[in-house]
């Protein structure tokens, strides 16, 4: 499957995002049009938690002053790859 970016996590993970995940996310969440934002959310995140209902995704955060919001990425690894499953702004952190 072709992909639209990969980078390295803090753990030395890569994460994926293929172009089907990436079309969800511009349909779903209009406010995400560029890719690098959740590169950089992903390379620099200000939190990392992992979720609440299944320990093998991670939510990276990163605020965004200008929308006073966080971009989430929700990151699901599985065979020791990440791979997105979507991303969107939040007010707060879960």
């Amino acid at each position: 499957m072709e992909h639209v970016f990969d980078v390295v996590d803090e753990r030395g993970k890569i994460i994926h995002l293929n172009i089907e995940r990436w079309k969800h996310i511009t349909q779903e969440h209009p406010g995400i049009t560029n890719p690098q934002a959740l590169i950089d959310t992903l390379l620099s995140p200000q939190i990392i938690k992992t979720s609440s209902y299944d320990d093998r995704v991670r939510w990276y955060y990163r605020r965004h002053k200008q929308r006073k919001a966080y971009l989430l990425v929700s990151v699901k690894y599985l065979n020791g790859h990440g791979f997105i499953i979507t991303a969107y702004f939040v007010r707060n952190i879960k």
